[in-house]
């Protein structure tokens, strides 16, 4: 069976003392197992934009790698890009953003240069690590959707309340080319379109890639732009 690629690399990178740990279910759990191993636990992350709200706790952190989606006019010779949504596998790496931070930073810029994650089986390898999936309502909603047969994180659909660019230095595409790194964003409940969610805020950070190019021209209607991010997911 196909074990992700994502998850592999980011093992190998790994003391053997994080990879061996006791069972699946307090390996992926939450960060606060991990806090009993290394005394300290995540709580806000890395980035300039707003803190979390003061009565939330951080659930998981995640790298997402997808695509950023865009369309264009084709009819329009100086149409540009418009975002559409964006479409990526989440990952766990709770222990991680506990143990080993500064690995942590580094793991979207090594994750876009690996192949797009493709679907799998439930029982499959690559479902032991994944954490769910994210993708767009619309174009202004963006949609968490964290419950798998390994495990029930919860749901929840989004709004943008900040937003701050990439920093200089973020890797800005695959294998070194692109045309940056989208911004770092807050995302908070959108209320009314799932109802009383569990998920509450979402922090996307630590970049890189999924800027779209200037112009449309000599582009297709549809531009898929690969792209990996950090994930700090709030209840």
């Amino acid at each position: 069976m196909r074990i992700s690629t994502i998850t592999t690399t980011v093992a190998v990178l790994l003391p053997v003392s994080v990879v061996a740990a006791p069972t699946l279910e307090q390996r992926w759990s939450s960060p606060s197992f991990w806090a009993s191993h290394s005394g300290h636990v995540p709580s806000t992350p890395p980035t300039p934009l707003p803190p979390p709200s003061y009565n939330l706790s951080l659930s998981h952190v995640s790298i997402g790698r997808g695509t950023q989606n865009y369309t264009c006019d084709l009819s329009n010779s100086t149409a540009i890009p418009v975002a559409v949504g964006a479409t990526a596998s989440l990952y766990n790496v709770s222990c991680i953003a506990t143990n080993h931070p500064a690995l942590l930073s580094m793991i979207p810029g090594i994750a876009i240069n690996l192949p797009l994650p493709s679907s799998s089986s439930a029982m499959s390898p690559i479902n032991m690590d994944l954490a769910g999936h994210h993708y767009f309502l619309d174009a202004t909603t963006p949609f968490f959707n964290l419950d798998t047969q390994m495990h029930s994180y919860g749901i929840g659909a989004f709004k943008k309340v900040n937003g701050t660019s990439a920093p200089q230095g973020a890797v800005i595409g695959v294998d070194g080319a692109g045309m940056g790194a989208v911004p770092w964003l807050k995302l908070t409940e959108k209320i009314g379109v799932e109802g009383s969610q569990k998920l509450k805020e979402v922090f996307r950070v630590n970049t890189a890639g999924g800027q779209p190019p200037a112009t449309c021209q000599g582009q297709q209607e549809s531009i898929l732009v690969e792209y990996a991010a950090e994930y700090w997911v709030y209840v």
